[in-house]
């Protein structure tokens, strides 16, 4: 498959059905409907937002990070990846991005990785798992166990010539988006990460907008 990357839109967000900004650190979740375009856009650039996509027939299929990078043979996500379920099928595809790449290796932040990546005292900063549970708790239909591993769009984790993984400054700018095309009707849980102990945000949070098309 051709991966294209620093691809732009052609969808004007006058024309769009829904348009929220996601305050810095926020947790968001909202229905995609088959054929909706969602859009994602870096306000401020090098926000980090991650993001976990299921089915909405039945949320027990969700995204894959293993069968995605797996079909595509790539570790990163642009323009033309699929993001596949653990079923094998189509969630999304990525129709544009102005960023470039986005990574889905990372992982997202909770109390126990801040503890083991930075120090005891971290444990009780807000965190992107705490993002993840207060929206499943509002919403109803998923719960704690079905949190797994997320794409970081805009996130910027370059893998070692050992295999490791680093946390670097994003490659992202104010405007960057990505877009990303439904292929069954999909639940949309975000983070828009609140860490301040790497570089993913530039140790500040920021906002980032959502749009929605039809």
């Amino acid at each position: 498959m051709t991966i294209k990357t620093l691809t732009e839109s052609t969808l004007d967000p006058a024309h769009a059905i829904f348009r929220e900004t996601l305050a810095a650190g926020e947790p968001w979740l909202k229905e995609v409907k088959a054929g909706q375009t969602l859009r994602i856009l870096d306000l401020e650039g090098n926000q980090a937002v991650d993001t976990l996509f299921y089915s909405a027939v039945d949320p027990r299929e969700r995204y894959d990070a293993q069968r995605t990078l797996r079909r595509q043979r790539s570790l990163y996500l642009t323009t033309g990846t699929v993001l596949y379920s653990n079923l094998g099928n189509p969630l999304l595809t990525i129709i544009a991005d102005t960023c470039g790449r986005h990574d889905t290796l990372g992982g997202a932040c909770a109390q126990e990785s801040n503890t083991v990546r930075y120090a005891l005292e971290k444990r009780y900063m807000h965190s992107c798992r705490d993002n993840y549970l207060r929206a499943c708790a509002h919403d109803g239909r998923l719960s704690k166990r079905d949190i797994g591993a997320n794409v970081n769009f805009f996130m910027n984790v370059p893998v070692t010539a050992s295999g490791g993984l680093t946390f670097e400054d994003g490659i992202s700018a104010p405007g960057k988006y990505v877009e990303m095309r439904a292929e069954m009707d999909v639940i949309v849980l975000i983070s828009n990460c609140p860490q301040l102990n790497n570089p993913c945000n530039a140790y500040n949070p920021t906002p980032a907008e959502l749009l929605i098309w039809n």
